[in-house]
């Protein structure tokens, strides 16, 4: 199948304090990091990535700049996450049979897992990378602190991107969703609400989302770290 990577860029970073898809992590732009994995993966041959308005012509630049081999194309990010996956969905050319979506502000993606989940990936059948949680889990009651139940710790994992599925088992998950008003928070349960089976794939690397300020100093300094890793040693004279 040919894929193609969705990375959603959008949102104003409330967390945060500010809008991050472009804040500097390691001398570049956060959202860059993920465009030049995905740009180096000749799996891939198309990209899509949703962000704001006033953000689309640098958004633009970018994937020209760190993903030039693909084709890219910039769209308009939603009111919410889903919305602007939504529009990147629609903005997929015919030739695609299949997409993984990501966060452009998880900029330690490994191509290795991103390929996991293609292998995965089948009519009906969807994945995405996450990790085992290492918390005890509790829930508690609505508005208050009371533990209702603690949570079997072995059968939860913390869902992460990509998530993948085919583009037509996308694109009726968003457009169920859509008709009915119901909102989730990633794509994966869009895909386990319309009977898409989604198989998880354990992160092999540090794949967290920044959401802070201290989560982007940690990136950076893993990102230095495996930049430092690939420069070949001079020789010894």
């Amino acid at each position: 199948m040919k894929f193609a990577a969705i990375v959603v860029a959008a949102g104003r970073g409330v967390r945060f304090g500010r809008p991050k898809q472009l804040i500097e992590v390691a001398g570049r732009p956060l959202v860059s990091w993920s465009l030049a994995t995905f740009g180096a993966m000749d799996e891939l041959e198309d990209l899509v990535i949703a962000t704001e308005p006033e953000h689309i012509e640098r958004m633009a630049s970018l994937a020209a700049e760190f993903a030039p081999r693909l084709a890219a194309i910039v769209v308009r990010g939603g009111a919410t996450r889903q919305a602007s996956v939504r529009n990147a969905l629609a903005a997929l050319p015919a030739r695609c049979d299949a997409a993984f979506v990501h966060d452009g502000a998880r900029p330690l993606v490994l191509a290795s897992d991103v390929r996991r989940i293609m292998e995965l990936t089948t009519p009906g059948a969807g994945a995405l990378v996450a990790a085992p949680v290492v918390d005890t889990i509790k829930v508690v009651a609505p508005g208050g602190s009371r533990v209702e139940r603690t949570l079997e710790r072995d059968r939860l994992w913390a869902a992460q991107t990509p998530q993948s599925g085919t583009l037509a088992d996308l694109r009726r998950a968003h457009e169920s969703a859509s008709d009915s008003g119901f909102e989730a928070t990633d794509d994966a349960m869009l895909l386990e609400r319309i009977g898409v089976a989604v198989s998880v794939v354990q992160a092999s690397g540090e794949n967290f989302k920044v959401t802070r300020e201290t989560d982007r100093d940690f990136a950076e300094a893993i990102l230095l770290e495996r930049a430092a890793a690939s420069v070949p040693a001079l020789p010894r004279r």
